[in-house]
């Protein structure tokens, strides 16, 4: 059976473009702000120049990837690598936009779409591998972490890219609404998580009650919806700790967990 592990993190948030850059405590340094935006740098060529800024965050979240691992575009380009993308939130943003027909826009209505920013993402890269797409908030994540490693695990992918985007400003008032869904502040964010076969056994199951790491996330971060999962690796990896891990995530009374143990 093929084991795996989580080979590298990439992480872009409104606190930062690492995990480095989050606050000690979310919180306090949001000093009341619902919340925190950032602004992706604009990937170059013709094709970004009416791309949404979920879009832009996904292809910069992949290349904090490649950065963190070291390694160049052509080391995930082919048929070899899976995508597993995952949002709750970032397609609303666009959608938005769409229905209100804001005259300066220029959105096309494809970018209205859930597909829109890992087609964008496969396009920028190369990556014509298997293709997943999960609606959800972290528990969703954990559920594309483990399709990561049931592909490893059947052979159909020799690496696995998990990509997670969140955008909140242009609906901040639409999430104020539904306050007993999160809990300020919103944090923008893009992860994405290089998954490999390794000596890790993967385990998935629901979990009743957060890891330590969804805590942690959670308090540096802030509410970050699918990118929770994502930001808690790359902080378990900043600590040095690259081992065995447990992951939680909990979306709308769902809480799931995955485990990466020895055989």
């Amino acid at each position: 059976m093929t084991g795996s592990e989580v080979a590298a993190v990439g992480v872009v948030t409104g606190w930062g473009r690492s995990a480095v850059a989050l606050p000690p405590d979310a919180v306090r340094a949001a000093a009341g702000r619902r919340v925190i935006a950032v602004e992706p740098p604009r990937a170059a060529g013709e094709r970004f120049r009416r791309a949404t800024r979920e879009c832009q965050l996904g292809v910069a979240a992949v290349e904090a990837l490649l950065r963190e691992a070291s390694l160049g575009p052509e080391a995930i380009r082919g048929d070899e690598t899976a995508l597993v993308y995952v949002t709750a939130a970032a397609y609303g943003s666009s959608n938005r936009a769409f229905i209100r027909a804001i005259a300066s826009s220029t959105l096309h209505f494809p970018y209205t779409a859930p597909s829109a920013v890992p087609a964008e993402v496969a396009i920028e890269f190369g990556l014509t591998g298997p293709y997943v797409i999960l609606i959800g908030g972290a528990a969703a994540t954990i559920d594309g972490l483990w399709q990561a490693t049931l592909l490893l695990r059947r052979g159909q992918c020799r690496r696995a890219l998990v990509l997670a985007v969140e955008t909140f400003a242009e609906c901040e008032d639409l999430w104020a609404r539904g306050r007993w869904l999160v809990r300020p502040p919103l944090v923008e964010s893009a992860a994405c998580a290089l998954v490999v076969p390794g000596p890790w056994r993967a385990t998935y199951a629901p979990a009743p009650a957060p890891s330590p790491l969804e805590a942690l996330a959670r308090a540096r971060a802030g509410e970050t919806l699918a990118c929770a999962p994502l930001i808690a690796l790359a902080l378990a990896r900043a600590a040095g700790d690259a081992g065995p891990v447990t992951l939680t995530g909990e979306w709308r009374g769902r809480r799931a967990g995955l485990a990466w143990e020895a055989h």
